[in-house]
């Protein structure tokens, strides 16, 4: 017996929308319906063997005369995919997380509504990912940890157990989180950064150990 996949749309048609997409097909989750992009001239094409609607007006009048599906934001800066997802959940659409088969999550992780979670992963126990994040190839993060909202952590980065990084704070390529640490909303950390330290919220560091970019200038 066939039984039919929940429909989706993919907000975005990028870079970053390609691996989303192929989380989605490859763990099976839903089927895409079509993807949204705000560039007008993706109107109308097709993007990674998918459609294009449109961008937001185009959504709203496909909403008006059609049921609201799940969506996933497939869009890498935090500020814009928060933006849009709250947009989407305005319009009556849900979020859903995907998480792509090769990604490694022990049994009592929780992972929030819109968050994508890429392919070799782990995430181990006792973990609270928040809602719309980004953890990206190849991150790991340990016990006990707790990363909020609209966060991205980029590929290859690492976080020992017990650290907890605010909501919509970005930590670059092959960052380094020692035990215990916590990161307060909105930081940015630097590619390649080692971060022994508390982070206060909205501060921007870089290097190894980590240090605020403000103070180096």
């Amino acid at each position: 017996m066939t039984i039919d996949k929940p429909k989706i749309l993919i907000y975005g048609a990028s870079g970053h929308a390609k691996v989303v997409i192929d989380i989605v097909e490859r763990a099976g989750i839903a089927e895409i319906a079509f993807l949204v992009d705000d560039d007008p001239r993706r109107r109308g094409t097709q993007f990674f063997d998918h459609p294009v609607l449109g961008g937001l007006t185009e959504l709203q009048t496909w909403l008006a005369r059609n049921p609201a599906i799940a969506a996933i934001v497939a869009i890498g800066d935090n500020t814009v995919r928060s933006r849009i997802a709250g947009v989407l959940s305005g319009h009556g659409l849900t979020l859903t997380p995907a998480v792509h088969p090769a990604a490694c999550i022990s049994r009592n992780v929780t992972v929030g509504a819109g968050t994508v979670v890429m392919g070799g992963c782990v995430i181990n126990a006792d973990t609270v990912i928040g809602a719309n994040a980004i953890i990206n190839t190849g991150a790991t993060i340990d016990h006990d940890c707790t990363i909020g909202n609209d966060v991205h952590i980029a590929p290859g980065s690492h976080l020992c157990g017990g650290v907890k990084v605010g909501a919509g704070s970005f930590l670059g390529v092959g960052t380094v989180v020692i035990p215990g640490i916590q990161i307060g909303a909105n930081a940015m950390i630097g590619a390649g950064s080692t971060v022994i330290a508390d982070v206060a919220a909205g501060a921007r560091l870089a290097g190894s150990p980590a240090r605020s970019l403000e103070q180096a200038q």
